[in-house]
């Protein structure tokens, strides 16, 4: 509804009109979907994000701290999240880990085995293991 209020406004030029806490959850929801859309860009940063969005980098800063993340913790676990959701797919089973992992944005497989293992305990090849023996059931 923010989106929807923001970009209404925006089209009849009454900015104004929009509360500041509406435009910024506004933005915060474009941003978010904008990072979703390019999770597999390995390039992805906040300066690449700020700048699509015509932001200063302190302020992207900004939107994510009053949420609680930071933009790279954000990124890292969405793309966490995309890696685990492919290892678990028995459909992608022929796919090297690596090139899941790269999929995802993640460039060096080493930084990809440990952020996962960090994130689930598991490291990857441990994870799919276990994945592919609870479907083979």
């Amino acid at each position: 509804m923010d989106v929807l209020t923001a970009a209404l406004a925006g089209a009849l030029d009454a900015h104004s009109a929009v509360p500041p806490h509406r435009r910024r959850r506004a933005l915060a929801a474009e941003v978010h979907a904008f990072i979703l859309t390019n999770l597999g860009d390995a390039h992805l940063s906040p300066d690449a994000i700020a700048a699509a969005h015509h932001i200063s980098l302190r302020y992207l800063h900004r939107l994510f701290h009053d949420d609680g993340h930071t933009v790279a913790g954000w990124i890292r676990q969405r793309r966490l999240q995309r890696c685990r959701r492919d290892l678990a797919d028995p459909r992608l089973a022929a796919h090297t880990i690596s090139s899941i992992a790269a999929r995802w944005g993640f460039t060096s497989p080493a930084h990809f085995s440990q952020a996962f293992r960090s994130a689930y305990g598991l490291s990857p090849r441990q994870f799919r293991r276990q994945c592919a023996t609870v479907h083979a059931d």
